[in-house]
Parts: C-alpha cells; sequence; structure tokens
C-alpha cells in the first residue's frame, strides 16, 4: 500500500531527489500469524526476526529522481557504459509525471575484469537515491545466500534480499549480483535457484525468504548482475535481462575516467585543496594504461607521495612502479 506523503531522506550531490510514495515490503499480520505459531522454547533466532520485523514496520521508501536527472558526469566518468546508461535514463524518463514507481528492467553488465562494473552499480544507486547492496558470487556454493536458509538448519539465517528489504530503508534498492558467473552450483543447492522468480515482476512481488517463511515484496528491487562469460549463465536467467556488453575504455576514455578520478578524490579530501585543480598529461598518459578499478589506488599513492616530497602536484614518479607488460603495479 502506497503513502502520497513526500519525504526527502537522502539528497544527491547533484540534485534533490523526493520520496515518490512509502511502500509496504511484507504484510505484518503474515508475520503475526507466524510469530503466534512458534513454539514457546525454540526457534529463538527466528522469533527475534519476526519482532524485529513488527517494530521496523513493513512500510519503506520507494524513491525516484523529482525529474529527469542530468547524467551528463556520468557519461563523462563512465564513457564506456553509455548503452546501459542510455536504458536507466528511459526507465527513469518513464517514471516522470506519475505515481508509478521507477522501473528498470534487470541488467547484466558483461565484459573484462577491472572496467568498472560495480562502480557503475554503485554511481547508479547515488543517482537514484536508493541504498545498494552488493552479493558476490564467486565463492556461493549454495542458494540460500540469496533467498535464505531454512530455520531447522543450525545457523540458519535470512538471505541478503530479504535483509536488503527488512533491515534497509528502501522498497527499491539496488542489489548487485557480482560475477553472476562464478556462481558454483551442484545438483542440490543452486545458488541462481533464487533468481527464477525474482527476476521475474510478478513472482518477485510475493517473494519467499525460505528462513522467515513470509513473502516479502521484492517487485521494486533494481537488479544489476556482472559477469565475465555469458556462457556460465543459464539461458532463462540471461533471457530475464537486459545484456549489456561493457568495453575496455579506449585511450582518450582512460585519460577521461583518470581525470575525473583525480578531481572526485580532491574534492572528497579535506587535503585535496593543496594540489593543482588537475593533473598533468603525462600522468594522465601513465594511468590510462590501468583499468579502472586500479587508477584510484594507483592516485592515492600519487597523492600521498607528492606530499611527502613537499609538492602540490603528482609527478608519474609518483605513482607505483611499472609492472610486467605495461600495467602498473603496486610494487613501492
Amino acid at each position: 500500500m502506497e503513502s502520497a506523503r513526500s519525504l526527502v531522506p537522502h539528497q544527491s550531490s547533484s540534485f534533490k531527489l523526493p520520496i515518490a510514495s512509502l511502500r509496504n515490503v511484507f504484510r505484518p499480520h503474515d508475520v503475526e500469524r507466524k510469530l503466534a505459531k512458534l513454539p514457546g522454547r525454540d526457534h529463538e533466532s527466528l522469533r527475534t526476526t519476526y519482532e524485529r520485523m513488527l517494530e521496523r514496520g513493513p512500510e519503506r521508501f520507494q524513491v525516484k529522481p523529482s525529474g529527469l536527472p542530468d547524467m551528463a558526469a556520468l557519461y563523462e566518468q563512465l564513457p564506456n557504459f553509455t548503452e546501459a546508461l542510455d536504458d536507466v535514463k528511459r526507465h527513469v524518463a518513464l517514471a516522470q509525471d506519475s505515481r508509478d514507481g521507477l522501473e528498470v528492467t534487470p541488467m547484466l553488465l558483461l565484459g573484462p575484469p577491472g572496467i568498472g562494473k560495480t562502480h557503475f552499480a554503485r554511481k547508479l544507486a547515488e543517482l537514484l537515491g536508493t541504498g545498494m547492496n552488493l552479493v558476490p558470487m564467486c565463492s556461493v556454493t549454495a542458494g540460500w545466500l540469496l533467498s535464505g536458509a531454512s530455520s531447522q538448519w543450525k545457523g540458519a539465517k535470512p538471505g541478503k534480499v530479504f535483509e536488503a528489504l527488512v533491515e534497509g530503508q528502501y522498497a527499491n534498492p539496488v542489489i548487485v549480483v557480482d560475477e553472476i558467473d562464478k556462481a558454483n552450483a551442484d545438483a542440490q543447492y543452486d545458488p541462481l535457484g533464487a533468481m527464477y522468480s525474482l527476476l521475474e515482476h510478478d513472482t518477485a512481488a510475493d517473494f519467499i525468504d525460505e528462513f522467515a517463511e513470509v513473502a516479502i515484496d521484492a517487485s521494486q528491487v533494481i537488479w544489476i548482475m556482472t559477469a565475465n562469460d555469458e556462457r556460465c549463465i543459464p539461458e532463462p536467467i540471461l533471457n530475464r535481462m537486459n545484456v549489456f556488453e561493457i568495453e575496455p575504455p579506449s585511450a582518450d576514455a582512460a585519460r577521461a575516467i583518470a581525470c575525473s578520478l583525480y578531481v572526485s578524490i580532491r574534492a572528497e579530501h579535506g587535503w585535496g585543496g593543496r594540489f593543482e585543480p588537475k593533473p598533468r598529461a603525462e600522468v594522465l598518459d601513465q594511468l590510462a594504461l590501468l583499468a579502472p578499478r586500479d587508477m584510484r589506488r594507483a592516485l592515492m599513492t600519487g597523492f600521498g607521495n607528492a606530499r611527502l616530497e613537499g609538492r602540490d602536484e603528482i609527478w608519474v614518479e609518483d605513482l607505483p612502479k611499472p609492472a610486467a607488460k605495461g600495467k602498473l603495479g603496486f610494487l613501492q
């Protein structure tokens, strides 16, 4: 059930994001009924979960931008994600001038490691004004990570979807399933089993966490998957997503990303004012050899070394020493 109230629990640095509505993510009477049926001395963890749900209540913020946001900075920071950003912009445009919530088709970001897929997801969560939850699949061997484990099992607990919606603030959080192609499925427990219903809008509205056994409305979740190889992802799951092949940035785009990171780091820290507003061209050339996810670490090393030398700008020699194959290492 939605409310017409308008609140502002979060503001982006670039524009304000009002709350479009409040949405119930579970039905309290379902929880009360489950709690009443619990044996007196058993299932203390489950009892605590139900009590916590009733204490917090079912209402969560369902947010969307108040207008079509200015995404120019994101296009500049993430030049190799243009198609994915275009898709987000279309969904935001559809949700404007109505009481409808923001509905984004699940997306798969497909590409080599280190090109910024998880960074894109974090920036998207900031843009939309909602929370982000990361679910790494590279070491997962059981489906309960997403859907919870039965309370009959020792040490059982709710899954990540339940936690994001019940313990979080938002009815439409961004949930990132990182390296979905690395999920280790076996015949008994499929780590991706829950995704078949979670990626379908209608079935996600009554998602059952195996621990709590209470219907949760996960229909508003914004899903982002990342993968290096689509061949390892079941076809029925692929068919539920928009697939975007993310290429490594070009040399010019890599320089733009490095410059954007430099400006961002400088602005985020009090000591940043001691440094020049823009980095040297040769520093950008060296950083452009790095994968985007390694640029920030290299820059932080460069800032630190420059400060130790009493300089107000980073020189190439302040960056980590070049490693094999033209990449920068961290062999200080």
